[in-house]
């Protein structure tokens, strides 16, 4: 019989009750059970009282005002409530301590490339930032930044008008990595990379565009993409 079947509610109350005892050597009143779970009927605290007797995890003394006392059974029940409470707080903790945050340095164009005068993207104010897990990104986290994506050359990888990438700094490509380039016209894009001999080719994920070919003097990898943020919102 037991715990199985006891609501949300129920379950609070109790774990009220054996808090309550344990700081003050007494059971709460009706109304302090009310407040406490945020019930402001006591019919409706009586009713669930009662369930809690009925299923055995509660002692009552209908005359007495104070005269509530748990059950051995009860303690399975509070101790349960306490742990999972206590597990969803440590899991939160550590999710907040293992964030860092990546400076969004710009704009990047998933399309044909873009000037950007001296090609270091920095059109943001230094203060913006993105917050990304460790979780997420293995190795270094301090040689990472952010940039929002232009554009819809790269759709068919995932990479969508207004989503963030976050990029590794690199002045290194293999074929196949998406990066960010800076071309020595003054213009930066977002791309596959392929090296063909003398040649880069700077593909796009789309079916509806051209590659783009470049002469590899002319091409400066400013960094790999890590991982994309989706915008969700359009």
């Amino acid at each position: 019989m037991g715990k199985k079947g006891l609501s949300e509610r129920q379950k609070n109350i109790l774990a009220y009750i054996q808090e309550y005892v344990d700081d003050f050597g007494r059971p709460p009143t009706i109304r302090e059970i009310g407040s406490a779970v945020n019930i402001s009927s006591t019919s409706v605290v009586n009713y669930n009282l009662t369930k809690l007797k009925e299923r055995g995890l509660l002692e009552r003394d209908a005359d007495v005002s104070r005269g509530l006392r748990l059950t051995d059974m009860a303690t399975e029940v509070t101790e349960q409530v306490v742990e999972t409470v206590s597990q969803v707080v440590e899991k939160v903790s550590t999710a907040v301590s293992n964030m860092f945050r990546v400076p969004l340095l710009g704009n990047i164009v998933a399309g044909l490339p873009i000037e950007v005068g001296n090609g270091d993207f920095s059109v943001y104010d230094e203060e913006d930032a993105i917050e990304v897990s460790s979780s997420m990104i293995s190795g270094r986290h301090d040689n990472l930044y952010a940039l929002r994506v232009n554009g819809d050359s790269m759709i068919d990888a995932m990479v969508n008008d207004g989503d963030i990438v976050i990029m590794r700094h690199d002045s290194d490509a293999r074929n196949g990595e998406m990066v960010a380039v800076w071309l020595r016209d003054d213009t930066t894009t977002l791309k596959y990379y392929y090296q063909e001999g003398n040649k880069v080719r700077l593909q796009p994920a789309n079916p509806t565009m051209d590659p783009i070919y470049v002469d590899r003097k002319d091409v400066q990898v400013q960094g790999k993409v890590m991982m994309v943020l989706r915008q969700t919102a359009r």
